[in-house]
């Protein structure tokens, strides 16, 4: 897998960001700082969670 990150976290390794990666047609994101830990989704389920931060459906979460 050939994990990315957004061009905002700087160069090198020592910039902890979130990553992604496609692999079967499927989603993986995991934090920098732990590699090993990794979060699985689908193109759907991705972009509706990204719609709903957008729109700051979540901003009361946890409140």
């Amino acid at each position: 897998m050939t994990w990315r990150k957004s061009s905002f976290s700087g160069p090198g390794e020592t910039n902890d960001c979130v990553e992604l990666a496609t692999a079967g047609g499927e989603i993986r994101i995991r934090e920098s700082d732990a590699p090993a830990d990794i979060l699985t989704t689908t193109p759907g389920r991705l972009g509706t969670f990204i719609r709903a931060v957008k729109a700051g459906t979540l901003d009361r979460l946890g409140r």
